[in-house]
């Protein structure tokens, strides 16, 4: 008796019936509708498309609490140390602007902390293989 109430609570799943089709006449043309999800995904799997700098959520935390202004300008100085980083063969680097040091993931061009003009005398930057300063 317990075995026909195992079969009624949890039944066999592991065979699929022979006889069932599946009906396509339903399903969506691909006339479009799906061009910008391909697009999507395209560019999430090239990464020459997602270039860009990136903040780690420490990195972003200390932006904030040391009140310092990332901007466009900024960003384009990271963008060029980063470039210049890669060409050296540089992992991790100590970027040092006119506004902040930042400490660098070069090959994720990733922001993984970041210092103020002010706190800078008295930091200590480990795990870096090399430093660029960006006026």
């Amino acid at each position: 008796m317990s075995k026909s109430i195992n079969n009624l609570l949890i039944p066999n799943v592991t065979r699929t019936p022979s006889d069932k089709k599946v009906d396509s006449s339903n399903a969506l043309q691909n006339k479009g509708a799906n061009t910008e999800f391909s697009e999507l995904l395209k560019a999430k799997s090239n990464p020459a498309v997602n270039e860009g700098v990136s903040l780690t959520s420490h990195a972003a935390k200390r932006l904030e609490e040391r009140n310092i202004d990332f901007d466009g300008k900024e960003y384009m100085k990271i963008k060029e140390a980063i470039s210049k980083l890669q060409q050296k063969g540089s992992k991790d680097s100590l970027v040092i602007t006119d506004k902040a040091a930042y400490v660098i993931d070069v090959n994720k061009e990733k922001i993984v902390t970041a210092v103020d003009k002010m706190s800078m005398n008295e930091n200590v930057f480990t795990k870096i293989d090399s430093t660029v300063f960006m006026n």
